[in-house]
This record gives structure tokens, sequence and C-alpha cells, in this order.
């Protein structure tokens, strides 16, 4: 296994960070081998069969493209869960998992309907019945492909979640129940903004699931807005994860529309990056 473990770092050293390298190595050997990173350690002068040594390299030659690793292994983990993925819908992300943490501090103590808009993998819904058991928790999505990522991921982690294959843009045309808590980590990346972004996101995720025009760029948030003033019940809650070069706007669209406690809360990394408030008189 040494020689192997050179060979992924050799021919990944320069393309990625080497502590991203690094954790490479560990997943690609528990994907692989079903091996943990003591095992790798007290093995390293195991042989691997070629079946293994084959599968290895085909997975380091995708990642030489920068295809996403989670993407090439069909999985990954969010809030504890081990997920399916697929270039249908968007790598669950850190941050993400902050946005779930706030919505359950909110709401805990409660047994409260959600609405997860854009729900992608699954992943916001999913952690939410998770921690929260007797909550009642829909999922819904654009894409029929992201239904069946989402039904299946709700399969396989046991968790009783809906999912519903909707248009936010057009929710006028659906049948829907008042809710206590909407959230959404809806499409937010301008188009102005696609050159800062790394190759492994603009060239493998969805385009659709991440872009929006610069032109109206709030396109989503104001639906889902107007949807939140709909079908929220009194006092209920809308959570958003936001692009946080556009706080500001968002806040003013809100408040234009009668919310109520807008805050905007910051992530690990110190960027606005979470939005909250609640219904307020219409």
């Amino acid at each position: 296994m040494e020689a192997t473990i050179q060979y992924i770092e050799k021919e990944l050293t320069g393309l990625y960070p080497k502590t991203e390298v690094q954790g490479f190595v560990r997943l690609i050997f528990w994907h692989v081998l079903q091996l943990s990173y003591t095992d790798l350690v007290l093995g390293r002068n195991q042989k691997l069969e070629k079946s293994s040594q084959k599968r290895i390299e085909a997975i380091v030659e995708r990642l030489k493209k920068f295809e996403p690793i989670q993407y090439i292994l069909g999985e990954t983990e969010f809030f504890g869960l081990k997920l399916t993925v697929n270039p249908s819908v968007l790598i669950p992300r850190p941050e993400t998992e902050e946005l779930v943490q706030w919505i359950i501090a909110a709401v805990e103590n409660e047994n409260p309907s959600i609405i997860d808009v854009g729900t992608g993998s699954g992943c916001i819904a999913l952690a939410l019945k998770k921690e929260l058991k007797n909550a009642v928790v829909t999922g819904v999505d654009i894409s029929a492909e992201s239904i069946r990522t989402a039904s299946k991921n709700a399969e396989q982690n046991q968790l009783d979640v809906t999912f519903k294959e909707a248009d936010i843009l057009q929710w006028e045309k659906e049948k829907w129940e008042p809710v206590d808590v909407i959230v959404s980590n809806p499409p937010y990346v301008r188009e102005l903004e696609k050159a800062a972004m790394h190759l492994n996101v603009l060239q493998y995720e969805p385009e659709n699931a991440l872009f929006v025009s610069n032109t109206n760029p709030l396109v989503f948030y104001q639906s889902i807005a107007d949807f939140a003033n709909r079908y929220l019940k009194e006092t209920g809650w809308l959570f958003f994860e936001i692009n946080e070069n556009l706080g500001e706007e968002l806040i003013r669209l809100l408040t234009d529309k009668n919310f109520a406690e807008v805050e905007i809360k910051k992530d690990i990394n110190g960027k606005d990056r979470m939005l909250r408030c609640r219904k307020g008189d219409i």
C-alpha cells in the first residue's frame, strides 16, 4: 500500500493543497478497501490486489480532471448522514450544516412543520428530520432527478421526509399547507462571480442550482418570500443561505415585504452566509 499512497500523492500534488491530497488518500482507501486511517498506518507494507489498484488509478485520473471526489465516490457525509450525490445535485457544504444548526436551535422545543425549498440531495430536510424527530418535513425541487436522489437518501437513512417536484417560481400553481418553517439554499451566485470559482464546481456541479443572472440575482428569494407570506404560519420562521455580497439587498427586500426580526449570521469563515426572519403583519 505504501507505493500506492506515494502514487496518489505524486499524481495529485500541485493540483490540490497538501491537506486535501491527504484527505483524498483516506477517502479513496476507505471507499475501495474499507480501510480506516489506522488500518492504513498499520498496513502500509501490505500488497494490493490488481483490481483494487486499477480502481484507485481510475479515481486518481478523474481527480486529475478536477472532478469532485464526492461525485467520483457517489457519496458524501452531511450532519452525520451518509448521502448519495451525483451531478444532478449540489455537493452539500459545511456552511450549510451551520444553517441547519441555526434552525434546530430556533425550533428544537417545538414540533414544527418545515418546507425545504430547492432540496437537491435532501441534505437540509434530512438533517432536520434526523435531529427534530417530531417535525413534519417536506423537500421541494424543480428537478425530477434531484427528487429521486433525495428520496433515495431518505430511504437509506430511514428518515420519513416527503419530497415534491415543483417550481417555486410558480408556487401559485401548486397546493400547499401552512408551515412553521421555510428554509432554502437557492441559486445565488451571479454570473459575474463565475471567474472566482473553482474549476471542479464550474465544470461538474449543476449550473441551474448555482447561478442567477446579474440583473435579477434575488429572483428566487423574491418568490420564496412571497410564498412564505402566503404559507408561513403567524410568527413562523424563514431561513436562507445567502450570497455574502447581497445581504443588504436581501434585508431591504424582506423588510419591504413586512418580515420582522431580520438577522444575518456569519459562517465559520466570517462571511455573511445565513439569514433568518419571521413573518410579520401583512
